[in-house]
């Protein structure tokens, strides 16, 4: 894809250690037909990591806010098949967005939970991941206007050479779209080797998301585990 888009870094280093995790999480190929793995524990960063590391993430529904599932089939966008349409070239060519890397994490989280169409994202997952971010486990991209409004962008949890993108917002046409270009071309610079985005959406499968069955995820994530990525470039 090369480097097309000028991003600014803002991350501080690399991630620090985490305590123990307290729970033990069952083997995700156990998960329900839903893709259900565990309920209850908490969102303290190293519980959240741990699922992470062992193919799971959190996903609240209304009735159960600690839940862990690990859906088969898995969704991803392979390293080289993003999607960008030529208009969306023209938009990232135009400079019409400016690109940060960790500039603004809380408020794009908030962002994503604010959305008219409703979210999962809970007060108390929001504390847990803002927690993450600081203690540099999680990471954001931002796009902002010329004059400095935030305007589109995304969240996720970075695990070995795995960035597992959560969700993503926009209050510009086309905003989220860069913000993953940028996201998908800092991937390579850095050297990630998995790009986990959960379920498949149309919007997703747009910009190249393919599925795999959750066992060759799981196959891909112990590759992952193994690296060790420095986000800052």
């Amino acid at each position: 894809m090369g480097d097309l888009i000028a991003l600014e870094i803002h991350t501080n280093g690399p991630p620090r250690p985490l305590p123990p995790c307290p729970y033990t999480f069952p083997d995700p190929r156990h998960a329900d037909t839903d893709g259900l793995v565990a309920f209850g524990g908490d969102f303290d960063p190293s519980t959240i990591i741990a699922a992470y590391r062992n193919g799971m993430f959190p996903w609240p529904h209304p009735d159960e806010e600690l839940l862990w599932f690990s859906p088969d089939p898995r969704a991803i966008i392979p390293l080289d098949g993003i999607h960008i349409s030529r208009r969306l070239a023209r938009t990232i060519r135009g400079g019409r967005f400016r690109l940060t890397l960790d500039a603004a994490f809380e408020e794009v989280i908030r962002a994503c939970a604010a959305r008219d169409e409703g979210t999962w994202i809970t007060p108390g997952l929001i504390d847990g991941y803002v927690r993450l971010h600081g203690a540099g486990w999680a990471h954001s991209f931002e796009a902002w206007t010329a004059s400095g409004d935030l305007v589109g962008g995304l969240y996720g949890v970075a695990v070995g050479s795995l960035f597992g993108a959560e969700s993503m917002f926009h209050r510009a046409t086309d905003a989220s779209k860069v913000a993953m270009a940028a996201m998908m071309e800092h991937a390579h610079r850095i050297g990630l080797t998995l790009i986990d985005v959960q379920v498949i959406t149309p919007h997703t499968a747009r910009m190249g998301a393919i599925e795999i069955s959750r066992s060759a995820y799981l196959d891909a994530l112990a590759l992952a585990l193994t690296n060790s990525i420095d986000w800052r470039g």
